[in-house]
């Protein structure tokens, strides 16, 4: 084995432990975020420093007694802010890369946002708003756009939410969109945002270890199993596509007929 197949080889096996931790942290239910956003971080960058991300994180928190100072300390003292010149850039999905970068997405802002609140006793929950994240003030009226730094009332959510998915006003809007989420659905969104990503570049082998962990986690599509599957079969792993498509098929049986179809496709080519 030459160095370039040596490295390779070590940057899958890294990969791979970064999943398997992902694994073990999603598996009981109510995962750690700050644990499995890490780790996420870590898949996709071995080398990713999470020691000193936790530490940065604490330093962040330090000194700041109320939201007004969250605020303050993240985006005027910081420096935070969203990426609008290379929205998809894979970094703004990192934890890691976003506090060294100071630049991100939503959602991982929002995590910078959550884990410095959490630190500094400022109470703050996730929301899931479709097209743009969102975080709330616990016992506030406002929402806090982590993309920006700002303050929202509903009716400014409300203009996010159709500036960002595209939706017209003949479609109203419904409260429970602004409805906090859980740890498990941050981490589905997290990983979503990654696939879309990958996928899009062809790059399987990052698309590999993201839908890895997605399947980890509740409400696994069908769709997400077979693309897992394609990953491996276009890797030539043939029997293990065929494998987990039948392993599937036993947890979705609204969905058996076609994922047996699938692994029967794949397993056709070891003949």
């Amino acid at each position: 084995m030459d160095g370039h197949d040596g490295r390779d080889a070590d940057r899958r096996a890294a990969v791979d432990g970064a999943v398997e931790r992902f694994l073990a942290l999603v598996g009981p239910g109510d995962p750690d975020l700050l644990a499995a956003a890490l780790e996420i971080a870590r898949a996709a960058d071995p080398e990713a420093d999470t020691d000193a991300a936790r530490a940065e994180l604490d330093v962040l928190a330090d000194g700041v007694g109320d939201l007004d100072g969250l605020v303050r300390r993240l985006y005027v003292e910081a420096g935070f802010r969203g990426d609008r010149v290379d929205y998809y850039d894979p970094r703004n999905s990192s934890l890691t890369e976003v506090l060294t970068r100071r630049v991100g997405i939503p959602i991982t802002l929002a995590v910078v946002c959550l884990e410095v609140g959490r630190r500094a006793g400022v109470a703050l929950e996730p929301v899931g708003m479709p097209g743009h994240f969102l975080v709330h003030p616990v016992g506030s009226d406002l929402h806090l756009d982590p993309f920006t730094g700002e303050l929202l009332d509903r009716d400014r959510c409300v203009r996010r939410f159709r500036e960002s998915t595209g939706v017209g006003r003949d479609v109203p809007f419904d409260d429970a969109l602004l409805a906090p989420i859980g740890t498990e659905a941050v981490l589905v969104r997290m990983l979503t945002n990654l696939r879309g990503i990958h996928r899009s570049r062809g790059d399987l082998a990052e698309l590999g270890w993201v839908l890895r962990m997605r399947l980890g986690l509740p409400g696994v599509s069908a769709v997400e199993v077979a693309e897992l599957a394609e990953v491996r079969g276009r890797r030539a792993a043939f029997r293990e596509a065929a494998t987990l498509l039948d392993e599937w098929a036993e947890v979705l049986p609204r969905d058996a007929e076609a994922l047996h179809r699938h692994a029967r496709r794949w397993r056709a080519h070891l003949n």
